[in-house]
C-alpha cells in the first residue's frame, strides 16, 4: 500500500485527529499465545480442538462473544465466572512468554510526533492488556491511552465486530468517528471500524490482506511502514 493510497482512503474525510490502534496482533504478538491457551482450556473441557482452528474459529472476539459457541458445543453451560478463569489462566502465560510485534513501539512514538492523539481499543482485558505492555516494556505509553471490551459489556454494548469500543474511545478522546483511524487486523476488527464508520489500515504481514480488503480496509505488511501512512493520513485533508 503507498502513501497515495491512504490519502485517497481519507479524501473528504475530515482531518485525521485520533488512531486507533488494537493490540493483539498489531502491538502485541499475542495470538498464537492466546490460541494455545484457548485450545488447550477448550481440550481439557471436552472439546478436542487445535490452536489453528481456535485462530480461525475466534480471531478478533471476545472471550464473552466465544462462550456461547463452547457451551453450544459442549451442551453445558460454563458459568458466570469461565471466562475470569480463563483470563487468569492467559495472563500468567502472557506475562511469562509475550513479545511486541517488531515496529510497535516507533509506530506508537510516530503518532505522537505527527501530532495524532491515539488511544488502544482491545477485546482483551485491562489484566490481560496490563501484562502484554508489562512485559514488552510499553506500559509507560499506555497511562489513559487504553479501552477493553469489557468496559462497554459493563454498559450494556459489545466486544468487535460491533462498533462500541471504537466509538467509546473516540468519545473519551472527544472526536468525531471520520476523524479516526483504526489500526487492525482481524476481519472482526475491521468489521467494527467499518460499523464505528472510521476508515481501518489492515495489518497483514502474513497474507496479501485479501481477508481484510474485502472488509474495507487497506491493507499494509509492516508495521514500520506505518509512521510514513500515519504521516499521508494526516496530510491528506490538511
Amino acid at each position: 500500500m503507498t502513501a497515495d493510497a491512504v490519502r485517497r482512503l481519507r479524501a473528504g474525510r475530515p482531518k485525521l485527529a485520533l488512531v486507533i490502534f488494537d493490540c493483539d496482533g498489531v502491538l502485541i504478538d499475542s495470538e498464537p499465545l492466546c490460541d494455545r491457551v484457548v485450545a488447550e482450556t477448550l481440550t481439557e473441557l471436552g472439546w478436542p480442538i487445535t490452536a489453528t482452528e481456535c485462530h480461525r474459529r475466534f480471531i478478533g472476539l471476545s472471550f464473552y462473544d466465544m462462550q456461547p459457541t463452547v457451551e453450544a458445543q459442549l451442551n453445558r453451560p460454563l458459568g458466570p465466572d469461565w471466562v475470569d478463569g480463563l483470563v487468569a489462566r492467559l495472563t500468567g502465560v502472557l506475562a511469562a512468554e509475550v513479545e511486541a510485534i517488531p515496529g510497535a513501539r516507533s509506530a506508537l512514538e510516530a503518532a505522537t510526533v505527527l501530532g495524532l492523539a491515539w488511544r488502544v481499543a482491545s477485546n482483551s482485558s485491562h489484566l490481560e492488556m496490563a501484562a502484554k505492555f508489562g512485559r514488552t516494556g510499553l506500559s509507560d505509553l499506555m497511562a489513559g491511552r487504553t479501552h477493553s471490551a469489557i468496559d462497554v459489556i459493563a454498559v450494556g454494548g459489545h466486544g468487535k465486530p460491533a462498533p462500541d469500543l471504537f466509538l467509546a474511545a473516540a468519545s473519551a478522546e472527544g472526536v468525531a468517528p471520520g476523524a479516526c483511524l483504526v489500526i487492525e487486523d482481524s476481519v472482526a476488527g475491521v468489521r467494527a471500524a467499518a460499523a464505528a464508520g472510521m476508515d481501518c489500515l489492515g495489518f497483514a504481514p502474513a497474507d496479501d490482506g485479501s481477508r481484510l480488503r474485502a472488509e474495507g480496509a487497506l491493507p499494509f505488511h509492516a508495521m514500520d511502514d506505518l509512521p510514513g501512512l500515519l504521516r499521508a493520513a494526516r496530510d491528506a485533508a490538511a
